[in-house]
């Protein structure tokens, strides 16, 4: 992998990893609706902006469904779980249980086909198990009030990933840009109803508008385009990466911003939660940097 590449997959997890502290920031105080609202409706005007620069079409008379689609169970209602579940859980727990998407899109994707994974997925899938249970287990705050649905919220977000990105696999072909543009508004669209009957927050503190300002342009607009960029520069397998190194930054911001103080079981369920999704999706880190022999040198 080029070390512009390199450094491209470093700063997407860090702002991927950083929408998480984002989350814990803004859901205590606008709430998951108002929150998650202002970050795909962010989002989708700065996509705007750049479709309008490069003066890309969204084809909405053909697309629109799958727009909707999308949106919908990639974006609305995951974005919206993970809010809720933001009120009551650590950034460095979110982040984690997020993790375990690529384990929900496995065991979707072998109920899609009707077909049983291979030995070697169910064993990441039971080692995901495992992590999610050795995390939570001896979490600290899953003894809180609340803590057990908002536990359940961030992995119905996962699940929906997983459903999202089978889906996407089997969908007509759409330009990856115009999937990000399209699915943006189409979430805004499916959660404004529902916006319409809560009361407007209060202005938030300087604090906390710059955390939706950077959760709604930098962690879903920007990040789209640089994941969308990796993935035609290293392709998708290596582009993977990202979900194996946004736990890291998580617990990184939640510790060192938010004086979360993460224990022994947060880096072991962490690494039984990763193992398992390396081995649910094949990943094998020597592919990204292949290693010469001495005689093609």
């Amino acid at each position: 992998m080029p070390l512009t590449s390199a450094f491209n997959l470093l700063l997407l997890s860090a702002i991927w990893g950083g929408s998480f502290l984002f989350l814990r920031m803004g859901a205590p105080v606008l709430g998951p609706l108002w929150l998650i609202e202002s970050r795909v409706s962010l989002a989708a005007l700065f996509l705007l902006a750049v479709a309008l620069l490069l003066r890309r079409r969204l084809a909405l008379r053909q697309h629109w469904r799958h727009y909707l689609l999308l949106g919908g169970l990639n974006s609305a209602l995951p974005f919206l779980l993970l809010a809720f579940a933001a009120q009551t859980l650590t950034v460095s727990l979110l982040s984690i249980v997020n993790a375990t998407s690529p384990l929900w899109g496995a065991l979707v994707g072998a109920l899609w086909q009707r077909e049983m994974p291979p030995r070697r997925a169910l064993l990441g899938l039971l080692l995901g198990a495992m992590g999610v249970a050795l995390l939570v287990g001896l979490d600290r705050i899953t003894s809180e009030p609340g803590a057990a649905v908002a536990v359940a919220a961030a992995l119905g977000a996962a699940l929906c990933y997983g459903i999202a990105s089978n889906y996407a696999r089997h969908a007509s072909a759409v330009e990856p840009f115009n999937n990000a543009h399209g699915s943006m508004w189409a979430a805004t669209l499916w959660l404004l109803p529902a916006t319409l009957w809560l009361p407007l927050p209060a202005m938030p503190a300087p604090p906390v508008a710059i955390a939706v300002l950077l959760l709604g342009i930098l962690c879903t607009g920007m990040a789209y385009l640089l994941y969308f960029r990796l993935v035609a520069e290293v392709g998708p397998t290596s582009a993977l990466t990202v979900t194996f190194l946004i736990p890291l930054f998580g617990v990184l911001w939640g510790w060192s911003l938010l004086d979360e103080q993460p224990g022994w079981h947060t880096l072991a369920g962490t690494l039984t939660i990763l193992t398992g999704t390396a081995l649910v999706t094949g990943f094998n880190p020597r592919t990204l940097w292949p290693v010469r022999s001495a005689r093609h040198a």
